[in-house]
Parts: C-alpha cells; sequence; structure tokens
C-alpha cells in the first residue's frame, strides 16, 4: 500500500513549524482516538496514519531525510511503523497524558473544561434592566437611581451558607477538591474522566449547620438602590455594564453583573437622525413670502431663527450644534429645522376675496422653470431623508 505524503496527512504545509506540525497532530489525533470511534477500522487507520507522520516530521532530522529523499530516507533509520494503537499511547504520552497527567485525553472526557477548585461558591447570575430616557437627558447626560430586586449576600452568615465556623467542612466525597476523578484502562490505554461532585456540587465543603437566614444559600432575595452615570451622547440599544451589582453568588461565591440596557422615548417634537435632530417648523404664507423671525424651541430651551423672504416649503434650516453630543468625543451634531407652510382651511368671505385679488398678480403662480426647479428641490430632500 502507498503511503501517504506526511504534511499532506496532517494538513500542513512543508514550511509549517515544530508547533503547527504538533498541534495539528493533536487536532486529528482528537478526531480519530479510537475511544471516540470504536468500531471504525477506518477511524483507527487514520490514528496510526496521523501518528507515523507526527512521528517523522517532529525529528528535525528524520523531517529532513523526509524532505530530501521521501519515504525512502526513512530507510535505516530509527524509524517506527506503528501496527497498533498502543504504539501510538506509548510512544507520545507527553502528548497524550497518562493517569492523573493533564493531557488532552483529559480535555476530551471532561468536556474540555477544567472545573475550578473550591471555597468559592457559585457565580450570581446577571441581571437586565431597561432604563428610558428624554432627548434632553441623553443631551445633557443624567445620573439616575434605580431600585432593583437581587439576590444579596446574607449578612448572618456573611455569605457563607453556614450557621458557625464549624457548619461548614470538607465533602468527603472528594476529599474537598469538588472533583470526581475516574481512571479506566483498556487496550487502548488509561483515561481520566474528570466530573463535578454530586455532593458538594462542585464546591468542595458541605453545610453541615445551614445558617437560619438564608437556610444554607449565603444570599437573601432583597431590593437596593443603585446610581447610575449616564454619559451625554448614548443611542437606543447602548448598555451600561455595572460590574458586581447583580445577584450575589451563592455560598460566598462572586456577584454578577447588571446590565443597564438604554431605551430612547419617543419626543412629542423631535426626530432624531445620528446626533442630529429635526423639528418640523410651520410657518404662516406671508412669513414664508415675507421673511421674519420665529422662536423654536431647542434641547435647551427656546431660540430665536431668522427666515428668509421667499423661504419655500421643505426648505431645510440648520442650527450648528444643538443637537446631540458626540459619545466619546468632542463636539454634537445640529438641530435641522424643516420648514412647513400652512394652508388655512377656513377663510372669512374677505379674506377669499384678498387672495382672489392676490391670485391675478404675475408673482404669486409659478413660472414652468420655478416648477421645475421646486420638483428638483423636493426630490433633494425626499433623497436626504430616505
Amino acid at each position: 500500500m502507498t503511503k501517504r505524503d506526511y504534511y499532506e496527512v496532517l494538513g500542513v504545509s512543508r514550511s509549517a513549524s515544530e508547533d503547527e506540525i504538533k498541534k495539528a497532530y493533536r487536532q486529528l489525533a482528537l478526531k480519530y482516538h479510537p475511544d471516540r470511534n470504536q468500531g471504525n477500522k477506518e477511524a483507527e487507520e487514520k490514528f496510526k496514519e496521523a501518528a507515523e507522520a507526527y512521528e517523522v516530521l517532529s525529528d528535525p532530522d528524520k523531517r529532513r531525510r523526509y524532505d530530501q529523499l521521501g519515504h525512502d530516507g526513512l530507510r535505516g533509520t530509527n524509524y517506527r511503523d506503528f501496527n497498533n494503537v498502543n504504539d501510538v499511547f506509548s510512544a507520545f504520552g507527553d502528548i497524550f497524558g497518562q493517569g492523573f497527567g493533564g493531557g488532552i485525553f483529559e480535555e476530551v472526557f471532561s468536556g474540555g473544561q477544567r472545573r475550578r477548585r473550591t471555597g468559592h461558591g457559585q457565580p450570581g447570575s446577571d441581571l437586565r434592566i431597561r432604563l428610558p430616557l428624554t432627548l434632553e437627558e441623553i443631551a445633557s447626560g443624567v445620573e439616575k437611581k434605580l431600585k432593583i430586586k437581587r439576590q444579596r449576600t446574607c449578612e448572618t452568615c456573611k455569605g457563607s451558607g453556614a450557621k458557625g465556623s464549624s457548619g461548614r467542612s470538607a465533602c468527603t466525597q472528594c476529599n474537598g477538591t469538588g472533583e470526581l476523578r475516574q481512571v479506566s484502562r483498556s487496550m487502548f490505554g488509561q483515561f481520566v474522566n474528570i466530573s463535578a461532585c454530586p455532593t458538594c456540587d462542585g464546591e468542595g465543603k458541605v453545610i453541615r449547620d445551614p445558617c437560619g437566614t438564608c437556610h444554607g444559600e449565603g444570599r437573601v432575595q432583597g431590593e437596593s438602590t443603585i446610581k447610575v452615570t449616564v454619559p451625554a451622547g448614548v443611542s437606543n440599544g447602548n448598555y451600561i455594564p455595572l460590574q458586581g451589582q447583580g445577584n450575589a453568588g451563592r455560598r460566598g461565591g462572586p456577584p454578577g453583573d447588571l446590565i443597564v440596557m438604554i431605551e430612547e422615548e419617543e419626543h412629542p417634537q423631535f426626530t432624531r437622525n445620528g446626533d442630529d435632530i429635526i423639528y418640523d417648523l410651520i410657518i404662516s404664507f406671508p412669513v414664508a413670502a415675507l421673511g421674519g423671525e420665529v422662536e423654536v424651541p431647542t434641547l435647551g430651551g427656546k431660540a430665536r431663527l431668522g427666515i428668509e423672504a421667499g423661504t419655500p416649503a421643505g426648505r431645510m434650516l440648520r442650527m450648528r450644534e444643538r443637537g446631540i453630543p458626540h459619545l466619546n468625543s468632542y463636539g454634537r451634531g445640529d438641530q435641522i429645522v424643516r420648514i412647513q407652510v400652512w394652508v388655512p382651511r377656513k377663510l372669512t368671505a374677505k379674506e377669499k376675496e384678498l387672495l382672489k385679488e392676490l391670485a391675478k398678480s404675475e408673482h404669486i403662480s409659478p413660472t414652468e422653470e420655478e416648477t421645475r426647479g421646486a420638483r428638483s428641490f423636493f426630490e433633494k430632500v425626499k433623497d436626504a431623508f430616505s
């Protein structure tokens, strides 16, 4: 049977480093390990093939000869052709780990997780709350006091869960380690299965005499008032993490975090567009035609705005730096005033006569050229807000 190229077997380039070769072999060894593929002869052959490739490419002298002469260059060297998987385990015990050595098989059979050693309890969960804010609060920044219901550390036992110093002792099932290790041996070698101790739930200690206040939990339900500082310029969907302000951990475990989610309230006058705000200003036809000065609201109060004579509906006037501050940077957005011209619905007989007389003027009705210009203007306005 023709042997495959060793670089191809491991899936690495011919210039691969020693670490890259070792990493590739570990991945293949995990994938085709016999205990994961029981009864699968093809996986067993690939397991041995990968070991053979690694045996050559991990040795500088063998790799040099293989690069120069291929498989023929290995003749006469101390070269092992693995006939069974036991040869693989005996050859590469430093990679696979033996007994309690912590090799890659310990990672496989413990679910890829090393459980934290004990005496620190279980971490508390995170909490999420929504914080509604007005545009004015977002524009200036604000400090809020939040009342939240959460689990707090029991003051009676200081979070230990025990009635006294003698109320908590080492777990006899795991000898205080919080872990149970089961060693098994087979024709494929020796394996270690690590799992959390079910008696102490991985804590390493058990409560013999529980606290009467928290009943051994180390925490109680309560309500707290927390201050949160919201910087100017936040947006809907932003969040502020407050570390350690979530639920208290069980039996002295570290607390979770409090996640404050920002919700922007709808404003009765302004529409937000990024850090700009848009305000629709309704003016009369005489003001639009003759011009004038009007008062408009802003996020900081009232301001005067000049209207030029002949201002059409839809024109946008920019009030510099009257918008939302840029978050984490200098400056702020603008306030965009969008002009709307009021068309009255109720007119007296005298007002109607005046308008009919005015309509006869050559300057009241637009020319064809002015109509085309107005259409072009409104298309630009539409594109700006689409």
